[in-house]
């Protein structure tokens, strides 16, 4: 089987199911595991490069305003490639190219693959769309085994957090403008022993005020700005502690293991897990953690 993946965390499931060497198509953004960088690139940003996260939300919304197209398919590479499957999204406009774009250029190629359309709004979805993807792919008991894993990893983590104290989190995705968190990342809060004081499960994150996000008086703040690893965080952390100088404010890695619904959103569950009970979980990775002083 011949497999274009147009999302990072479709990506990342077909490697993590053994699927890798079926993978002949990636996206720019396809960086996990480092692999997934040697097959063809199809899809890239018209996004110019050395924005300022303001900048960054300025250029969206326009776009968006006009119409315009935040991502490039490059049809020629598609047509060469010739893939027996596609996987696409449904979820953001914003985080990857729109499956009708994906649908139109296949009609205009007269490409006969197969379509696998991407849409998770939980961390039930994330995982149901793990086997979805297995299924597409002929690797079920692969993705059955994954998923079985990973639920016995949040099911560690509720038995480890079970009975503590459950601190107030607020989750940036964004910070400037400021966002509140959407989709899957309150139910990681919660699934790691925390009440998220803003953004509703399984909705969109919601651009918000400065104002708002202090009233909502949390006891960690956490920066998981999309499309930025810990280092990215991190700068922009800096930035946001000086809204909240008697908060705790922690940078993650967000394109790891919050903003993308793949496998690593239990690393994701993980980590936050050490940050708001490090007594009977252990602190989290440097790596995928960093406090802000």
């Amino acid at each position: 089987m011949r497999v274009v993946s147009l999302l990072p965390s479709t990506t990342e499931i077909l490697f993590a199911l053994g699927a890798g060497d079926d993978v002949v198509g990636v996206t720019f953004e396809c960086d996990h595991p480092s692999e997934a960088r040697s097959r063809r690139v199809v899809s890239t940003s018209t996004m110019p490069e050395g924005l300022s996260p303001r900048e960054i939300d300025d250029f969206v919304k326009a776009s968006l305003e006009r119409g315009d197209d935040l991502y490039h398919l490059q049809a020629d590479a598609l047509a060469e490639l010739d893939p027996d499957l596609v996987v696409t999204q449904d979820l953001c406009a914003v985080c990857a190219i729109d499956v009708t774009a994906v649908d139109e250029a296949m009609a205009y190629l007269g490409c006969r693959a197969d379509v696998l359309t991407f849409d998770p709004h939980t961390i039930d979805e994330v995982l149901a769309s793990v086997v979805s993807v297995g299924d597409a792919v002929g690797r079920r008991a692969e993705a059955d085994a994954l998923v079985r894993s990973l639920r016995e990893r949040l099911a560690a983590v509720a038995d480890a957090v079970a009975g503590a104290d459950r601190p107030r989190v607020l989750v940036l995705e964004w910070t400037d403008p400021p966002f509140a968190p959407g989709h899957w990342i309150p139910e990681m809060v919660v699934a790691a022993g925390g009440e998220p004081v803003l953004g509703v499960a399984g909705e969109r994150s919601e651009q918000m005020t400065w104002e708002a996000a202090v009233a909502a008086a949390p006891d960690v703040v956490i920066c998981a700005p999309c499309g930025y690893d810990l280092d990215g965080a991190a700068a922009q952390a800096a930035v946001v502690a000086e809204h909240f100088p008697a908060v705790p404010v922690w940078a993650v890695d967000a394109n790891g293991s919050y903003a993308r619904p793949g496998p690593r959103v239990v690393d994701g569950v993980e980590a936050l897990a050490g940050i708001l009970h490090p007594d009977p979980v252990g602190g989290p990775d440097p790596g995928a953690a960093r406090l802000i002083d």
